[in-house]
């Protein structure tokens, strides 16, 4: 009998624990979930037979050890900062480690232990990152089966609102951490654009962005993800000229966050002492006016909106202008926007997700341009069966059930998927669980 370990119940966790369940009587698995909360366990394991609930605080190491010495893999969905806790017990205990997010430095500095220690520490394993790397380095080896030569590589993927749940101005919902959204595009961004490094700091992230059109979707709007340029080694494409990873939202979110961010809405280093106060006077503190009935006319100014903006509009509904109470207490202003945003953009439970990923590919093939473009569209079935969660969780528990039957021969160190003894096998199981693109050559 093996045992998995799961680190981590929440909104992402949905289907990844049902598919190791449901697998669980034919493999004769043990999954145990652990996590801080009761309830999230309790509602994700529904009393099954196969699952164990560990209620444990995942930074105390005598909760958590028994329980990784115990698994024959370990899969964590925790935050980001906490991955490295249970990686050090994997490297110590001689466990396999899968997670959905980005490799960190600490992760990083493991490679050379893990490799020594014949061990798979799998990163970036759900969907953005996860499943963009693995289709993209599908159609790059077949490019390169062809003697293609790739010169321009562009990646978008958005969690987005599906249409028919599609009802506020902003066209966005939170179907994944909330907090990742605030925090999104903190750090800049870097790219490749026409042979030039391109380095965007956070102030012009969501400014003028630039779209894609979508079948079926429409008009998107993208900003750059991150750091594209580390990936070019990994990637494989020395003729490279334009390469992109980026964000999908819908063009009225860039506009809005945009002002956020010139506001300084988005701060997480700033005070605000909330008792006795509104939204409304805190947004005229971040904006520096003093006039409340003139605060539409201070911020249309302030940050230079044209005649046809749509930001004004979108602060209204959000009840900005409302004299909203703020609850009593001191936080920070993406504290404060968090709160806000929690209630405003909340998923009801029969309402939709969607998850949209397209790759924009040009190469030259026996002296002849071609452009090819591979796109993903996926709706969820509702708030807790959503598209974010099947499309995050189900890459990790697939390559999880295949290391331990044989069918993957785990590769050694801190990796992303983008080897095809690993993304040929798992993107053939996710294609039967309807997670396929359609390819257009032109």
């Amino acid at each position: 009998m093996h045992t998995i370990l799961v680190a981590g119940a929440g909104k992402s966790s949905t289907y990844l624990i049902q598919y190791l369940l449901s697998n669980a009587p034919q493999n004769k698995w043990k999954v145990i979930i652990a996590d801080g909360d009761s309830n999230a366990i309790a509602e994700k394991i529904n009393q099954s037979a196969y699952a164990e609930a560990a209620v444990i605080d995942i930074t105390k190491a005598a909760q958590r050890e028994p329980l990784v010495k115990r698994a024959d893999i370990v899969i964590s969905l925790m935050p980001p900062n906490l991955h490295i806790h249970l990686a050090k017990d994997c490297l110590k205990f001689k466990k396999n480690l899968i997670t959905s997010s980005y490799i960190s430095d600490e992760l990083k500095g493991m490679d050379e232990a893990v490799k020594e220690a014949g061990l798979m520490f799998m990163c970036e394993m759900g969907l953005d990152p996860g499943i963009d790397h693995m289709t993209a380095n599908k159609i790059i080896n077949s490019i390169h089966r062809v003697a293609g030569s790739i010169y321009s590589f562009k990646s978008y993927c958005g969690g987005l609102v599906a249409p028919e749940s599609d009802n506020n101005p902003w066209h966005y919902k939170f179907s994944w951490n909330p907090k990742n959204v605030i925090s999104a595009g903190v750090g800049g961004a870097r790219y490749l654009n026409n042979g030039k490094e391109e380095e965007i700091p956070y102030e012009k992230i969501f400014k003028g962005n630039k779209r894609i059109k979508v079948d079926g979707i429409g008009s998107l709007a993208y900003y750059p993800n991150r750091d594209s340029l580390k990936y070019l080694e990994t990637y494989d494409i020395p003729d490279i000229k334009t390469f992109i990873r980026a964000t999908l939202r819908y063009p009225s979110f860039c506009a809005g966050w945009d002002a956020f961010i010139h506001l300084g809405l988005t701060n997480p280093d700033d005070v605000f002492e909330q008792t006795g106060q509104t939204y409304t006077t805190w947004l005229m503190k971040k904006a520096g006016c003093e006039d409340k009935e003139n605060l539409t006319e201070f911020i249309t100014k302030k940050l230079a909106l044209d005649k046809d903006s749509k930001v004004i509009s979108l602060f209204q509904w959000l009840g900005l202008f409302d004299d909203l109470p703020l609850k009593p207490g001191t936080s920070s202003s993406s504290q404060i926007l968090l709160g806000l945003l929690l209630e405003k953009w909340a998923m009801a439970s029969a309402e939709k997700d969607m998850v949209v990923m397209q790759h924009e590919v040009e190469y030259i093939h026996k002296g002849r341009k071609t452009k090819l473009t591979s796109t993903m569209t996926i709706k969820g079935e509702n708030r807790d069966h959503s598209a974010m969660a099947k499309t995050v969780g189900l890459p990790m528990g697939i390559l999880a059930r295949m290391v331990l039957n044989g069918k993957i021969k785990p590769p050694f160190g801190v990796l992303i998927p983008t080897m095809q003894s690993v993304y040929k096998p798992v993107l053939t199981e996710l294609a039967h669980y309807g997670i396929d693109f359609k390819e257009e050559v032109e």
